[in-house]
């Protein structure tokens, strides 16, 4: 199916995170008519999108309110014929603090949502999957097969909302897909992750870099490039009730991966390793690296911005924006 996106209506859940809100100016580029969903607060503000250009926040209709809200989702996708689902819990030390929460919205939410559009008949379903689900690689590349691990309470809640949504497929012919993005990154990301992270602190951080294990192996996708398989999985008959990876097939240490930001900054500072921000041992997830053969035949999808490039336009980011990248404090 080739979607001519001008004439399609789209519900992006999770609009106010990082990837969302990209999502959300990349099909306004397309020409869709976007419904855009953050999560309720008595706050000002509508998360990330507060960064979007003026022109996209005014083309695109904003409604706040909660995935775990079974009734707020049958209004929220009325009209609509394509959704989007990225609404989640997506920090991994905060779940294993409050793991109850990641369960609650990750796989009720994600009921919610996929019995929303059921019920509404909605044309196209993609809901959004972790690379985490497959901890530590047993082989690597990665690729659909690979069996998965709950090695964290965050990936165990993730691993449920995607078999929920294998499920809505196989039991009653929701035309839903599963996109799996390894690692994306760029603007506007949560200091919490380690891109940023590694970024804030050479910035504006102290005279010591603190950071947990640098032995991982991440394959780092830009976000340009995920919001595109986000379209072209949406576009594509052939995807549906399928898993579909979006990786680079390319990966680097986070003691590599701070190297290349050394000299980004044109920065150094001593590599100091805590406690505090690594994993329990059987938690850390060691190897992540896709194999994207999948999007490639399937999607005729491509990564096209370099783990360098993207690292350039972050930095860009993060010397715009120092009040989000100052704080000092490890915040889970």
């Amino acid at each position: 199916m080739s979607i001519d996106w001008r004439t399609k209506r789209v519900l992006v859940t999770g609009a106010g995170g990082f990837i969302g809100s990209h999502l959300v100016e990349h099909l306004l580029e397309r020409g869709a008519k976007v419904r855009a969903m953050v999560h309720y607060d008595c706050r000002p503000g509508v998360g990330n999108l507060d960064y979007c250009p003026k022109p996209v926040r005014d083309s695109t209709e904003i409604i706040a309110g909660d995935v775990c809200d079974p009734y707020f989702m049958l209004h929220a996708v009325e009209g609509v014929q394509v959704v989007f689902h990225l609404a989640a819990l997506i920090g991994i030390p905060y779940s294993y603090v409050a793991p109850a929460s990641y369960a609650a919205v990750n796989l009720q939410g994600t009921i919610s949502v996929l019995e929303a559009c059921r019920r509404a008949g909605v044309e196209r379903v993609v809901h959004t999957s972790t690379s985490e689900c497959y901890g530590t690689a047993r082989y690597t590349p990665i690729d659909e097969q690979h069996p998965l691990q709950g090695q964290s309470p965050y990936s165990a809640s993730k691993i449920a909302a995607d078999k929920m949504a294998e499920a809505y497929h196989c039991s009653f012919g929701l035309p839903v897909s599963t996109l799996r993005p390894f690692n994306t990154f760029g603007p506007r990301q949560s200091s919490r992750a380690i891109i940023p992270t590694i970024a804030g602190q050479l910035l504006w951080g102290g005279p010591e870099l603190r950071l947990g294990s640098l032995e991982p192996v991440r394959d780092f996708t830009y976000v340009s490039d995920t919001c595109e398989g986000f379209c072209r999985l949406a576009e594509c008959d052939a995807a549906i009730g399928q898993l579909v990876h979006l990786g680079t097939g390319h990966a680097v240490t986070v003691g590599d991966l701070v190297k290349v930001l050394f000299e980004i900054t044109g920065r150094t500072k001593p590599v100091i390793q805590t406690a505090e921000r690594k994993r329990p041992q059987k938690s850390e997830v060691f190897t992540l690296l896709s194999n994207p053969g999948r999007a490639r035949e399937l999607l005729g999808w491509e990564p096209r911005v370099s783990l360098r490039a993207g690292l350039e336009r972050v930095i860009a980011f993060v010397k715009e924006h120092p009040k989000l990248y100052q704080g000092e404090a490890y915040a889970i």
